[in-house]
């Protein structure tokens, strides 16, 4: 009677440890999760597994529990990527593209974290796994000795069927017998999901999809002759704005923004647009916006860079303009760079910087405005340029952000800050439990960028396109946030701001309440604006 008063405990034991595993909850905006009462479909299938196994009269081997063993733990790694990745980054996990950034991603925070956090989260990689696949292992151990007990083996039969059968109904109809009876979505059909489109995506199957481009037209009429910046600033989103705690914050740093755009002979027409990305994969934005279709993953984004299709920079192109990218994020080679066909584009590597180090890519957005100027602005004799700039001093987690200096020859030299001030910038550090100031701390740096930039070639006919790339991490931004992102039309040329009225624009920096279009949508307003169409 003991040992089976024994064994009906190890296995209720077993049965809430493993259900605990792969139905938890994120809690933001950390790392960390919590346990529900929700009910697991997995352990029920399982269980009933088990209990059939049993039944058959032939006990459960160690093979099949190692078995078993592994591939709970593979559901419970699957439940915290999913749950993380969703309350984080506010989109589900692309496995087939999001695994070749994780090495870039890993590197740059072991930049900012200190050591002591690096080296636990290395031994909390190698020893996490190993724990959990040691009490799966005894926790299925534990369940399959409960079901080689004949009554036991009925109860967990009716039961774990009993559960199929309800959950099964909840996750194909939505409906639940009871408000407290509650399944967590189960975890193999994502691995199921992921699977399915690594084969379709490695067929190549997935190029047919795209549908017919854009026209992609306009004689520039309205623009002629001014230098024009698409500039991307790195997670400037819509809840800048709308957070009162972010934007009473910034209204200084707007307030001098908006100075510097007066001064200059200068007006700005602002809106709000829908991203087609949240929290990180900036390039799909990018892409969205360029080529006029929409672009929310990466599957859509290979697909599209596979093709020959007209872009806006080579509308730019067939106007006259040369077209650069500064892009001072990029480490490695681009092979976007072949499907935007620029004429020059100017890199980490490419813009040689010599300053102090700020964040994992250690260029200033600041220095790589100044760098690009010099080499394509501030001569008179030549073409005109469109330019596309990717900032990254607002990129998570934000901070150290840099100091602006005022002197923007200052800026080029390897010296560009006093230490006092450099100093002080240094010993600014994270906190990941409130990245809401670090946030603000950024914007104002890149506010002060922008403005100042102005102001230094206030003797230019420019046209400044300032647009969000997507919303911060849901660390900032909060649950539920839009994805929508501000847009700012900067220019001395009244007709091409009188034409962004009848797009629903608002003159000033403030943005109106909701998105005048999606990202791509807003190309061919641009175009609209920029000149007549091309017939």
């Amino acid at each position: 009677m003991v040992s089976c008063g024994v064994a009906w405990l190890g296995g209720a034991a077993a049965l809430v440890l493993l259900n605990l595993s792969v139905t938890f909850e994120h809690v933001w905006p950390t790392l960390s999760v919590r346990p529900t009462t929700d009910l697991s479909l997995e352990l029920a299938i399982v269980t009933l597994g088990l209990v059939w196994w049993q039944r058959r009269g032939q006990p459960a081997s160690r093979g099949l529990l190692r078995v078993l063993a592994v591939g709970w733990v593979l559901l419970m790694v699957g439940r915290y990527v999913g749950v993380t990745t969703e309350g984080l980054y506010g989109r589900d996990v692309n496995l087939y593209w999001d695994v070749r950034h994780m090495p870039s991603i890993g590197a740059m925070f072991t930049t900012v974290a200190a050591n002591w956090a690096v080296a636990t989260g290395v031994v909390l990689a190698v020893a996490a796994p190993l724990v959990c696949y040691g009490a799966c292992r005894w926790c299925l151990g534990r369940l399959a000795r409960l079901a080689a007990d004949p009554l036991a083996r009925r109860w967990l039969g009716a039961a774990a069927g009993l559960l199929v059968v309800l959950g099964g109904i909840e996750q194909t109809t939505g409906w639940r017998p009871a408000d407290r009876l509650r399944f967590a979505d189960p975890v193999a059909p994502a691995y199921a999901r992921e699977a399915y489109e690594v084969a379709y995506e490695a067929s190549g199957a997935g190029l047919a999809a795209l549908g017919p481009p854009p026209e992609i037209q306009s004689d520039l009429s309205r623009i002629a002759g001014a230098d024009v910046f698409l500039i991307f600033m790195e997670s400037y989103g819509a809840v800048s704005w709308e957070s009162p705690n972010l934007a009473d914050a910034l209204v200084p740093s707007r307030a001098r923004l908006a100075d510097d755009i007066r001064a200059t002979g200068r007006s700005v027409m602002s809106a709000l647009v829908e991203s087609p990305t949240f929290g990180g994969e900036s390039w799909l934005a990018h892409l969205s916006l360029l080529s006029g279709t929409e672009v929310r993953d990466n599957r859509t984004n290979a697909r599209l860079l596979a093709q020959e299709r007209d872009t806006l920079v080579t509308l730019f192109q067939r106007g006259g303009y040369q077209s650069v990218a500064l892009v001072p994020g990029m480490l490695v080679a681009w092979p976007e760079g072949r499907f935007y066909r620029y004429d020059d584009v100017y890199d980490y590597d490419r813009l040689r910087y010599r300053g102090p180090p700020f964040g994992w890519w250690s260029v200033t957005d600041q220095y790589a405005l100044a760098a690009l100027d010099r080499a394509e602005i501030a001569p008179r004799h030549r073409p005109p340029r469109f330019v596309f700039f990717s900032t990254i001093s607002t990129h998570a987690p934000f901070t150290p952000a840099p100091p602006y200096q005022a002197e923007w020859g200052r800026v080029l030299t390897s010296q560009p800050y006093d230490p006092d001030v450099l100093d002080a910038a240094w010993a600014e550090t994270p906190d990941w439990m409130n990245l809401g100031p670090s946030y603000v701390q950024a914007l104002r740096y890149a506010y002060a960028t922008i403005g100042g930039y102005l102001r230094l070639r206030a003797d230019r006919d420019l046209v400044v396109i300032l647009v969000g790339d997507h919303q911060p991490p849901a660390l900032v931004s909060g649950e539920g946030a839009s994805w929508n992102v501000p847009v700012h039309v900067i220019a001395s040329r009244a007709a091409l701001l009188d034409r962004l009225v009848s797009h629903h624009f608002r003159s000033g920096l403030t943005p109106g309440p909701g998105a005048v279009a999606t990202m791509h949508g807003l190309l061919p307003i641009l175009l609209d604006a920029f000149g007549d169409t091309v017939h």
